[in-house]
């Protein structure tokens, strides 16, 4: 049992959000508001210091999937390209074939455009809904912070 609290205790005092909140109750406790519910405002704050960790990790994580994503189109290109190159000097192609296949390479270039697109918005569309109901919350949670205590 105390491994677990020492555990929990390390892990309160590196998280930012929780460090924050601390400060921020230190602060209303020291100056004594009254009718200010301390734990209700310390929590609020935690949570939007959580959401923007969260959104700001969503975002992250989006990017590295689109630049993943992009290197590995790069090299599938590069290779059909080298491939088409040596094909066409090999078999001394025509023209009519060396069109086809580029016509061909031009719509797989234009659908990867198109996922890499689908990838950036997801990562965005990801990243903002995180904070859109972190909003929300905060709506609701404000109208019962202003109410006086009880």
């Amino acid at each position: 049992m105390a491994a677990k609290s020492a555990k929990e205790s390390a892990e309160k005092n590196e998280n930012p959000a929780t460090q924050w909140a601390d400060q921020v109750k230190g602060l209303f406790e020291k100056y004594k508001l009254p009718g200010v519910d301390l734990e209700a405002i310390a929590e609020w704050q935690k949570k939007e210091l959580e959401a923007l960790n969260e959104a700001s990790r969503q975002a992250s994580e989006g990017i590295s999937t689109l630049v993943k994503r992009r290197g590995e189109i790069l090299e599938e290109t590069l290779q059909e390209w080298q491939v088409a190159v040596k094909e066409a000097s090999a078999t001394g192609e025509g023209l009519g074939k060396q069109g086809e296949a580029a016509r061909e390479r031009l719509k797989k270039a234009m659908s990867n455009v198109r996922e890499l697109a689908e990838l950036e918005v997801k990562a965005h569309s990801d990243a903002w809904k995180v904070l859109q109901d972190r909003l929300q919350e905060n709506m609701s949670s404000l109208q019962k912070l202003i109410q006086p205590k009880k």
